[in-house]
């Protein structure tokens, strides 16, 4: 039976000082939501809810962004976290199959761990994510007896004992979908915060003879993002482990430490990246392509044996095909660069489709802009683009035509046609030491006021 998926999402997050709902504060460049919602996709949830609560509206945006079939419960007022499960009950009240209760705000849970979790069901009807903290702080224990976990006790109603248990609480459970929430309409709040506490239903579960368990995981899975240092630590954690991963996949990395990855970054084996390059979200890098140093890549895509930068910002939309070579201090934006395709330096490249083995020189803008909407600029197959050259969109220029240098193009060029667009040169012989002479003097005027 397919499972189903609850994310809980309602929190304020007062601690992050901020006036943007704390689910959707982002990690590699995607809110934490969307990494919730990811592990949770390696399941292939039959149904997902995403509980929101502050922020709703924002929060079922980014929901819905991610995976326009989620449906997006409103928690009005904040009672605790079985409160917030119980939302759900409506929308997953014929549902069959086993439950999952994910966190937005907990961002790193392993695809494998939740499968261990649904493995665990097998000899649990409850199961509970625990992990070994090396400082349990105020984390909520997990009460075990061998192997069955008898209940899970808040740390504010901890008593001594209880709080020197290392095993610790991460929130995340798995149980049968009408069992859990059969047992969430038990919960009290009968408690030092009175709040109505998702941990309470291992214990109730108990007392209808019904076993829980305990999976563990990696301390570092469990993170859960509060403060804006809590953010940056996840941050780090995630840019250490995707760059890991792009090395033992066969990704050079010149310089691990500086390059940034995305929450969906595809890098294929034998690509090169320089250091200092930034992966916005939506980028692929495919095998045997270079990244120079000091490159800003978003929404685009590089294609095998192509090289860019330094110094280069690929922008959304920007499709690069095999071989293509683009240089320093060049941008492109919603453009497609067929085979082979070279922009050396210096260059914007914007709303453009740019034929197979053309070359553009040095200056080159399409101005793609009237202030109100954008227009195209098509350059056919095995064009030169002299340096300097402004074509003006919309605009066509042929295969196998050429412009001159410092030309503005504003009317269609032929295939095969020279293109030149230059005000004509006037030249006036010996006037230049005239000229010079007349700066200097009043230059030295204005010294001699000054």
């Amino acid at each position: 039976m397919p499972v189903s998926l609850v994310i809980l999402a309602a929190g304020q997050g007062t601690r992050m000082n901020s006036d943007l709902p704390k689910v959707l504060h982002k990690v590699a460049g995607a809110p934490m939501l969307h990494h919730a919602m990811q592990a949770g996709a390696s399941l292939s949830p039959g149904q997902v809810v995403v509980v929101a609560g502050h922020g709703a509206e924002a929060v079922s945006k980014a929901a819905m962004a991610y995976d326009e079939d989620c449906t997006v419960v409103v928690q009005e007022a904040q009672l605790g976290t079985a409160h917030a499960v119980a939302q759900a009950a409506p929308v997953l009240s014929d549902a069959r199959g086993d439950c999952v209760v994910l966190y937005g705000d907990t961002p790193f849970i392993r695809p494998e761990t939740l499968e261990a979790m649904l493995d665990a069901r097998a000899r649990h009807a409850v199961v509970v994510l625990g992990f070994e903290a090396r400082d349990p702080g105020r984390y909520g224990r997990l009460v075990t007896q061998g192997e069955a976990l008898e209940r899970i006790v808040e740390f504010k109603d901890a008593t001594h004992e209880e709080r020197e248990i290392t095993l610790c609480n991460s929130g995340v459970i798995c149980a049968d979908t009408q069992t859990l929430f059969s047992l969430v309409a038990e919960v009290g709040n009968d408690n030092a915060s009175g709040e109505y506490y998702l941990t309470d239903i291992v214990e109730l579960a108990r007392k209808r003879g019904l076993s829980a368990g305990v999976v563990t995981c990696p301390e570092s899975e469990t993170m859960g993002v509060n403060t804006r240092a809590q953010l940056a630590e996840a941050e780090a954690a995630f840019q250490a482990r995707a760059r890991a991963e792009a090395l033992e996949n066969g990704v050079t990395l010149t310089a691990p430490e500086t390059v940034f990855f995305a929450l969906d970054t595809h890098i294929g084996r034998d690509a090169i990246i320089g250091p200092n390059v930034y992966f916005g979200p939506g980028v692929t890098i495919e095998s045997g392509a270079e990244i120079k140093a000091f490159c800003h890549l978003e929404g685009c895509h590089v294609s095998r044996g192509a090289d860019v930068g330094p110094f280069a910002r690929l922008r959304p939309g920007a499709e690069l095909a095999e071989h293509v070579h683009v240089g320093n201090f060049v941008e492109i934006k919603n453009a497609i660069l067929d085979e082979g395709v070279k922009v050396g330096h210096l260059t914007y490249l914007g709303d453009a489709d740019i034929g197979e083995g053309t070359n553009i020189g040095a200056g080159t803008i399409t101005c793609n802009y009237d202030g109100v909407n954008k227009h195209r600029t098509t350059i056919g197959k095995r064009v030169f683009i002299g340096s300097d050259t402004m074509l003006v969109a919309p605009v066509k220029v042929g295969d196998d035509a050429m412009t001159g240098s410092g030309s503005v193009i504003t009317e269609d060029v032929p295939d095969e046609a020279v293109a030149l667009g230059r005000a004509r040169q006037v030249v006036k012989p010996g006037l230049a030491p005239k000229l010079f002479d007349l700066y200097k003097s009043i230059k030295a005027k204005r010294q001699k006021g000054a």
